[in-house]
């Protein structure tokens, strides 16, 4: 293991019920393959609009990482070599193949390409899971920071005189994503209510006996009892 890598013993954090977890089970049965000319555009799109990005990796150009989006069926291998960048979409890869392996939900692995969160808080929070070259993610970090990257606007400035109906179709989307999502969270603060509060309930009456216990252990040395 090179100086700066992880090796995390704990697994991914479980994915947080949302829709993009209900997506990932639609797109199970799907071959990684039928969802790769996606990422040929996407490389294509960073490429023409943050070609920086790339330049700044070069030192990195032999290091591939893993982004695994913990809620979705498969991963992304990112090939940084600013010669022959490639964004290859696989079912699972085999840690020995990448230098690093970046575990989080698809929406926080958005914002934080999108500079929106701060990655030293979600590593620590355990919401991100870093695997491997630390070095290398940083250096990915880094290149990425500053960059600009807006994903909804990258994307509408390469459909020309259709971009503005995706931005609006983009922006009612994330809309409706939202809205899923605080119902989602309420549905799951419902379901998860009686058993918090059985858990409660046992740890009251865990340490009304501990108290119990104590001032009987009291009384017997009073008496003299060992």
């Amino acid at each position: 293991m090179r100086p700066g890598q992880v090796r995390s013993a704990a697994k991914p954090a479980t994915p947080p019920f949302s829709p993009v977890l209900l997506l990932g089970l639609a797109l199970k049965p799907m071959r990684p393959q039928v969802l790769q000319p996606i990422f040929d555009a996407m490389l294509r799109m960073i490429r023409r609009r943050h070609p920086d990005i790339l330049e700044r990796m070069a030192d990195y150009a032999d290091r591939p990482v893993c982004i695994d989006p913990t809620d979705l069926p498969f991963v992304i291998l990112l090939d940084p070599n600013p010669e022959a960048p490639a964004l290859i979409v696989r079912r699972e890869i085999d840690p020995e193949e990448v230098a690093a392996t970046i575990h989080g939900p698809l929406a926080t692995l958005i914002a934080l390409a999108e500079g929106k969160v701060d990655g030293d808080a979600l590593f620590f929070s355990r919401r991100l899971i870093i695997e491997g070259d630390t070095e290398v993610v940083v250096a990915l970090r880094n290149a990425i920071d500053g960059a600009g990257i807006d994903l909804v606007e990258d994307m509408s400035a390469q459909l020309g005189p259709f971009g503005k109906a995706f931005r609006g179709l983009a922006g009612a989307a994330i809309g409706l994503a939202d809205r899923m999502q605080a119902d989602f969270e309420t549905l799951r603060a419902a379901l998860i209510a009686p058993a918090v509060k059985d858990v409660d309930a046992q740890s009251a009456r865990i340490a009304a006996l501990e108290g119990e216990l104590k001032q009987l252990r009291k009384a017997a040395r009073r008496g003299g009892v060992a």
